[in-house]
């Protein structure tokens, strides 16, 4: 965790995820955001926003990415009701992946 520098923040919380093809890729996708979201707790924050980690550059299936991702912060919500965190966000840049988000959504 670092700060945000100029950013509309207070603080940025770098992970990073799995490259396809590196092995168990579904479970470190997870491992990583679970613990940014530890991170946000501890550190008391209210809100977290979370980009479409691993689904770029990394080739990660963005469909796996929206259903981890979504039932990783949904499990989090449930397992710490008294968390800081009030808010998670997910950061989408393409049409694309915001139907997939929103598909994983509608899921649970």
């Amino acid at each position: 965790m670092t700060t945000a520098g100029r950013l509309p923040s207070r603080f940025v919380i770098h992970t990073v995820g799995p490259r396809m093809g590196e092995g168990d890729e579904d479970n470190k996708l997870k491992n990583a955001i679970q613990s940014s979201l530890r991170l946000a707790a501890e550190k008391g924050l209210e809100s977290i926003s979370i980009p479409a980690v691993s689904s770029g550059i990394f080739g990660f299936p963005k469909n796996r990415c929206a259903k981890i991702l979504v039932d990783t912060a949904v499990n989090f919500i449930k397992d710490n009701p008294e968390s800081s965190l009030k808010l998670i966000e997910f950061c989408i840049f393409d049409d694309e992946t915001l139907g997939l988000f929103a598909k994983a959504f509608e899921i649970i």
